[in-house]
């Protein structure tokens, strides 16, 4: 099924109806705690499907092992541990096509991974990261932690603190690639690096900045209300048998 049939018989199982002069649709899959390269992967194949119109516009949201990504700005200095140190600390390295410098993944960060045609959301790709920043802002505030952005720094900021970290990549007007919103996570992990190649950066979560535990699970909801606010778009869960057609190979979710 291509896009624009998709698009008009969309609806059932909790989603909005959608035809081809309305509001975007957007498909979210939640995928739980997978590999970090698993899930590049997955991002690959599913932006090709997304340029070549067979699936919808997606918002994966995950959270991965710890992990270091070096996006195309990154300098060799802003990796603070050598390569046979992260191994042996269970740490992956990807060298990786999104923009951006240097950054961490690990448990307790929901990362999202919009995968969206911008024909349907303009041309502009600053505009899309304006956007982005927009949601995780949105979702914050939903969550009782009022944050912004800081001019020409990309991300959002509690005061002079780093939340969250965005980064992407696009090719034929299809991005892939996102942002990475620390909730929970173990911040004395970014000691590994210089994040975003931004030094002296101080980084904090969401759990951090309200002085309570707050889980993944609990924000995921927030963030796709807040995503689909910020983009303008209607949201809908992405159907079993659509996701089988994309599974992570060798992946099987892991309990977390």
């Amino acid at each position: 099924m291509r896009i624009a049939e998709w698009a008009e018989t969309a609806g059932g199982d909790g989603g909005v109806r959608a035809g081809p002069h309305s509001s975007p649709c957007c498909v979210v899959w939640r995928l739980g705690v997978r590999d970090y390269g698993e899930t590049l992967g997955l991002q690959r194949r599913l932006a090709r499907a997304r340029m070549a119109g067979e699936v919808p516009d997606l918002l994966l949201l995950v959270q991965h092992p710890p992990v270091i990504t070096c996006g195309r700005g990154t300098r060799p200095e802003h990796l603070l541990a050598a390569p046979e140190d992260l191994r042996r600390r269970g740490v992956g390295l990807y060298e990786v096509e999104r923009g951006g410098d240097v950054t961490y993944h690990g448990p307790g960060q929901l990362v999202g991974y919009p995968i969206l045609d911008l024909h349907g959301y303009g041309l502009d790709v600053h505009l899309h990261l304006r956007r982005i920043e927009r949601a995780v802002v949105g979702a914050l505030a939903a969550a009782g932690l009022p944050a912004g952005v800081t001019p020409g720094r990309t991300g959002v900021w509690v005061g002079d603190r780093k939340i969250a970290s965005i980064g992407v990549h696009v090719s034929r007007w299809v991005t892939w690639h996102g942002f990475a919103l620390n909730v929970c996570t173990d911040l004395r992990d970014f000691d590994l690096i210089v994040p975003c190649g931004l030094h002296g950066v101080r980084m904090t979560s969401l759990a951090a900045e309200l002085g309570r535990d707050v889980a993944v699970d609990e924000v995921e909801p927030l963030m796709v209300a807040a995503f689909a606010k910020a983009f303008g778009a209607a949201v809908r869960p992405w159907g079993a048998d659509d996701a089988a057609r994309f599974h992570p190979a060798a992946a099987p979710c892991i309990p977390g």
